[in-house]
């Protein structure tokens, strides 16, 4: 069984809805002290108020886009604040339905920021020596099935994955000699309000993608559950992986 102590802090973010708010509250339920970020203020405190141990979660509110370039030193002052971190969860996304022609690059520069640039330098700052525990740390990014399988519609969601997926898993050889693990996680339909948003617009589209899943669409909890274990020591050989969570329908 997988479970941790309160000594072990790790950052979720994205933590206020699907899957972010369903890992933080996954994690703090098995014993872990949580710091759950994102920009909404209301729905981190209705999520905080759901948990099992509201002692050892804590929020911060954080837009990730903005002032990337100084994100590590975010991350150095979270650590002054709460202290060295065994772990992140790297939850926070936009989606992206937009056909090329229909492309402005102001569109493509906030995607890209927020899917890509956000997660790569708050990795950096995650792991400065000075902020994470070393060896044992592992770092866990949420890419998406599009960065492999992509679907009409979604050049930039899918490239801003893409890109996730393939800077972490070089990243991954760099930190492996420390004793750090990091992998991405690439889901298909999981039933979140920015997938339903993209995706479902009406309940007949809604049809026609379930249709294509043996197992349905998934829920959060069924990311959260992956997050959480690759995150545990019950997953310390392993890194560097792209693991596709898509019911058996895409690959």
């Amino acid at each position: 069984m997988i479970s941790f102590t309160p000594d072990q802090i790790y950052i979720v973010t994205g933590a206020s809805s699907g899957l972010g708010e369903a890992t933080a509250l996954l994690l703090n339920k098995l014993g872990a002290t949580v710091v759950a970020i994102a920009r909404n203020e209301e729905r981190l405190n209705k999520m905080k108020s759901r948990c099992e141990h509201p002692e050892h979660m804590h929020i911060e509110i954080k837009d990730l886009a903005e002032d990337i370039g100084e994100l590590p030193k975010y991350v150095k002052a979270l650590k002054e604040k709460y202290g060295k971190f065994s772990g992140l969860a790297y939850c926070a996304g936009i989606g992206g339905l937009l056909p090329l022609l229909m492309i402005e690059y102001e569109t493509a520069e906030k995607i890209f920021k927020t899917n890509y640039f956000a997660p790569l330098f708050f990795a950096k700052g995650f792991l400065d020596r000075r902020n994470n525990i070393g060896r044992g740390a592992s770092l866990v990014f949420l890419s998406s099935l599009d960065a492999l399988a992509n679907t009409k519609g979604q050049p930039l969601y899918g490239g801003s994955k893409a890109a996730l997926s393939a800077s972490m898993k070089s990243v991954s050889k760099d930190v492996a000699p420390q004793g750090i693990r990091i992998n991405c996680l690439l889901p298909s339909m999981i039933a979140t309000p920015m997938t339903l948003n993209d995706c479902c617009a009406s309940v007949n589209t809604h049809n026609e993608i379930s249709e294509k899943y043996p197992f349905g669409w998934g829920e959060p909890d069924d990311v959260a559950n992956m997050v959480v274990y690759l995150l545990s020591d019950k997953a310390k050989y392993i890194s560097g992986q792209n693991y596709v969570i898509d019911s058996g329908g895409m690959l």
